[in-house]
């Protein structure tokens, strides 16, 4: 058997023909998916839920933390495991095994946020009948993403395909943008990627919220999310505050809201005082570095310049808070 790990340095084309793919990431399920060849995977992660009809394909993995804790439960749990240097994630195996996949992908950004790399490569490295192909994913950029979509275009042998993907993503996002620009203001964001500890949305997020015409608080660009105080939160006096914890969707993220209630100014802060406290979708969206990055951002746009922008995502992809409290 050959393993060939396809990372963001080592891009491989090969002939279109269908492939038996493994996606063990929920991004690139959505990503498989765009590009036409759906009906190729033949197993994906426990958090591939999109498009429909992916549920009734086999799971390849699953977490050993509790799902359904609270974001200061889930922190614990994970740092817990990563401080043993387990993996965060078990990888079913012999079900991969069996089901021959030409082609995993997978990815090497967060040790968190799914199977990682290293996992992939252990579970593969006894297989002796048939070669795989595996597609690291590293989207610490909207140019990575682009990377990405098209390096799992080239394995599956259908580089037209990504090259369409990434062009009609850009097209639709660089309007989003254009129509952007002629706002009057371009408000302060904040964007909450976790809640206890809090941390702030960097990677793509910087990039999203400028293009929706704002201005990005305590992230960067390009870099992985950090933890911040919540002290800087406060001074930062951010103007709109974006709830998107990783991983939560509106009613879960909605049901944390009391933890950030609870922190000292909290009333006090211009974004709250003013009625702009979003809560998001993160889990469908703003957390998935695939197509519907371009849904997020405008969903981006209708919360910081409502006056431009109405798509009809609200009620779906973001509630206002305190109206949150309806879907708790």
């Amino acid at each position: 058997m050959t393993v060939i790990t396809l990372s963001a340095e080592n891009r491989k084309t090969s002939p279109e023909k269908k492939k038996r793919v493994a996606t063990l990431i929920a991004s690139a399920t959505e990503i498989v998916s765009a590009l036409g060849c759906r009906d190729w995977i033949v197993g994906r992660s426990h958090e591939c839920d999109h498009p429909d009809g992916i549920a009734a394909i086999p799971v390849l993995t699953v977490p050993k933390f509790r799902l359904d804790g609270t974001s200061g439960q889930l922190d614990r749990e994970v740092k817990a495991i990563v401080e043993e240097g387990a993996s965060v994630y078990h990888i079913h195996a012999e079900r991969l095994k069996e089901l021959r996949p030409d082609v995993i992908i997978t990815q090497d950004q967060c040790e968190v946020c799914a199977v990682s790399l290293k996992d992939v490569e252990r579970a593969v490295s006894t297989w002796t009948e048939n070669d795989v192909q595996i597609v690291s994913c590293r989207p610490n950029s909207l140019a990575d993403v682009w990377s990405d979509i098209r390096r799992i275009a080239d394995a599956l042998g259908v580089p037209d395909r990504g090259d369409r993907l990434v062009f009609t993503m850009q097209t639709r996002m660089n309007a989003i943008a254009a129509r952007a620009s002629m706002a009057v203001s371009r408000p302060r964001v904040l964007c909450v990627e976790w809640i206890d500890p809090l941390m702030s949305a960097s990677d793509w997020m910087p990039e999203l919220v400028q293009l929706a015409g704002g201005v990005s608080q305590l992230a960067e660009a390009g870099q992985h999310s950090q933890w911040i105080t919540w002290e800087s939160a406060v001074a930062a006096a951010p103007d709109v505050i974006v709830v998107m914890p990783c991983g939560f969707d509106i009613t879960r993220a909605a049901g944390e809201i009391p933890v950030l209630e609870s922190k000292p100014g909290f009333s006090e802060m211009r974004a709250v005082q003013e009625g702009r406290v979003a809560v998001v979708d993160g889990s469908q969206y703003f957390n998935r570095p695939g197509p519907r990055l371009v849904e997020s951002l405008e969903i981006l746009a209708e919360v910081l310049h409502p006056e431009l922008f109405d798509f009809g995502h609200y009620g779906d992809g973001w509630v206002e808070w305190p109206g949150a409290a309806s879907f708790v």
